[in-house]
């Protein structure tokens, strides 16, 4: 589905990304887990195609990204659903309305789509929320949500346009541990059920555990390990066992 070669990214004379290699299968999740500072949102954006490497290809789905324009840039997008890391919901607009952005600021989308008029739009939000488990939110408004339940409308938004592959950055900072719990066990079903492309940026060792197909784990801006949680845990590299230790308390 997706095929990094050879990225290379710096801001100034700052290397944030030192010539990344990766291929994300259709219908994985693949976890790319590392500490805070490591260029793994950087490395998302790229994906989305929100930076231009310095050097280097992305292929979408057969597509190289790097090359083109804003026009044909935005056609591939719409393969992408996003869910930030701080939801990025709009508090003056209700639940509803938050979903279904797109399909009322730009209502040109809807020739791609089955929806064709508001009756459509309305059913299929409802049927969205009910997937992510908050059937019977559509008029509630941001600041009456819990965390964990923001989260979840941020992720009923990435969902509205039927994408082939959902991003989530760093899904489960700033939630409680039982909630996470609750998130992680989501984009696990929501990947099964729905048979999407999925990639989950974290720092978050349970997270990366639970819903990882495999796990791309970067330091310095390169990918040092890809596999398994199985083969990530037995790797001796000493950066990716501190990583590991640290999380669970080992020495």
């Amino acid at each position: 589905m997706i095929q990094i070669r050879n990225i290379y990214k710096s801001f100034g004379n700052k290397p944030v990304l030192r010539g990344i290699n990766l291929d994300i299968r259709d219908s994985e999740t693949m976890v790319i887990l590392g500490s805070s500072g490591q260029g793994k949102t950087v490395l998302l954006k790229h994906i989305v195609g929100l930076f231009k490497p310095d050097q280097g290809e992305i292929f979408v789905d057969d597509i190289e990204i790097t090359s083109l324009s804003e026009k044909d840039l935005n056609k591939v997008r719409l393969q992408f659903g996003v869910v930030f890391q701080e939801n990025a919901l709009f508090d003056f607009l209700t639940v509803k309305e938050n979903v279904g952005f797109l399909f009322y600021e730009y209502p040109n989308l809807w020739r791609n789509m089955e929806v064709r008029n508001s009756y459509r739009i309305d059913e299929k939000i409802s049927k969205i929320l009910k997937l992510v488990g908050l059937e019977g939110t559509e008029r509630l408004y941001p600041q009456e949500l819990s965390g964990g339940m923001k989260k979840r409308v941020a992720i009923a938004r990435a969902l509205v346009f039927n994408p082939q592959i959902i991003i989530y950055d760093e899904p489960t900072v700033g939630i409680d541990p039982p909630i996470a719990k609750k998130i992680d066990f989501l984009i696990k079903e929501l990947h099964d059920k729905l048979n999407v492309t999925s990639i989950v940026v974290t720092h978050d060792l349970h997270c990366a555990f639970y819903v990882s197909d495999r796990i791309a784990f970067m330091a310095d801006g390169s990918i040092i390990f890809c596999g398994t949680k199985e083969e990530l845990v037995k790797s001796t590299d000493l950066r990716i066992k501190d990583f590991v230790e640290s999380f669970y308390g080992v020495k």
